[in-house]
């Protein structure tokens, strides 16, 4: 059985998939649920210092391709403009809701901070510093959150690069990322989509390498915008209906991000894939791409923590068809685009196409439902014909 396990910012995980910060996970019972599944670790709702209730309903929306498509896997898109609702720091750090977000469970669990201010990130990562100073030991890492788009008039913070500059600056100055006992920090990112925005961002991130652990790419994509033909407006009242936009429509551009960061960085510092991730195969992809681990939002959002199981089981019989045994096998070997790899391609397509058109194997060993009524309509028949011609009575 391959083996799925990796080593997140020195955080050991039995699996490298595992939930975004967003939906389903804003309090311990929903968290609960992650640590029960198959994902490698719990990572709680980007937090900010006080409670807050987010932006007004309806605040979200989803393509959806079909009605009885439950799960949402067939879906295109989704966006989001919450603004950011949740229970506080307080609450992600007491210990009533790290025992119920991760029972007897040993799983990491990660805080994630997203302060309006740099002011409150600080007051937040002094919470937790003194959170673990008191004992608390399950507290794995925090994930700092430079990239949220949907906080009514608060930027992006890691698209002003001087700015994010002098917030890293701040974060990673403080004792608690220091020392022995250090806490891994890593950073949520935006997607970015031109070269020197790439080269910027990575010099940034770069320059506290000894500290920041691993950067999370991408977060949604910002100021999408989904109209209502029939009533004429937007279909999210935040924002003016501008919001994040996310799903499998994503995964492109969070492919590119992986690959470009993964290039860019210090190898010090560890990519985690996020954006689009709702197959085994798409998993894949990423940790071809870099990623060290993968990070699932919008397919948790709709599908819930049960694509935790699958998405590793897919990703698990991926890596036995082409012979890896682990996650280093594989990671960040992206080819080179080649005429060979074009042909390999094409016939592996071709033997899928084939095999389809072939319907189902009528020889299985085990006869299928259909099979077997027709086998017990043959014998019946048997039975009234011999009856009929005097060989048996019944």
């Amino acid at each position: 059985m391959p083996d799925l396990s990796t080593t997140l910012a020195s955080i050991p995980l039995k699996s490298c998939v595992f939930n975004a910060s967003g939906p389903r996970t804003g309090s311990g019972a929903a968290l609960s649920k992650i640590a029960k599944s198959s994902a490698g670790a719990v990572l709680a709702k980007s937090a900010t210092l006080k409670s807050q209730k987010g932006n007004d309903l309806p605040r979200t929306w989803h393509h959806e391709a079909n009605p009885d498509d439950k799960d949402g896997f067939e879906s295109h898109a989704s966006m989001n403009s919450e603004g950011l609702p949740n229970a506080g720091i307080e609450y992600y750090l007491s210990k009533e809701t790290i025992d119920e977000a991760v029972g007897d469970s040993d799983k990491p669990y990660m805080v994630s901070i997203s302060g309006s201010t740099l002011a409150d990130n600080l007051s937040m990562l002094q919470k937790i510093h003194e959170t673990v100073q008191a004992g608390e030991s399950r507290i794995s890492g925090v994930e700092l959150n430079l990239a949220c788009p949907n906080v009514i008039g608060k930027p992006i913070i890691a698209y002003d690069f001087d700015q994010m500059d002098d917030v890293l600056s701040k974060v990673t100055a403080l004792p608690m990322f220091s020392g022995p006992n250090a806490l891994p920090l890593g950073v949520k990112m935006p997607p970015y989509f031109d070269g020197p925005h790439f080269d910027r961002a990575a010099s940034v991130l770069n320059k506290y390498k000894g500290v920041v652990k691993y950067v999370a790419s991408i977060n949604t994509i910002g100021n999408a915008l989904m109209i209502d033909p029939v009533a004429e407006m937007p279909v999210i009242r935040a924002k003016g209906g501008f919001a994040g936009l996310s799903g499998r429509a994503v995964k492109y551009t969070a492919l590119s991000n992986v690959k470009k960061m993964r290039d860019l960085l210090d190898e010090s510092i560890d990519v985690v894939g996020v954006g689009g991730v709702f197959t085994g195969e798409d998993a894949f992809e990423m940790i071809l791409c870099g990623a060290t681990a993968v990070q699932v939002g919008t397919c948790h959002w709709t599908e819930g923590p049960k694509c935790f199981n699958r998405i590793c089981s897919e990703l698990s019989e991926i890596m036995k068809s082409k012979g890896y045994n682990s996650i280093a096998d594989f990671k960040g070997q992206l080819k080179e685009w080649s005429k060979e790899g074009v042909a390999k391609s094409r016939e592996a397509k071709k033997k899928n196409k084939a095999q389809q058109s072939q319907g189902p194997n009528l020889n299985q060993e085990a006869p299928s439902d259909y099979q077997f009524l027709s086998m017990l309509l043959f014998a019946l028949l048997a039975i009234l014909v011999a009856d009929k011609m005097g060989h048996i009575n019944i």
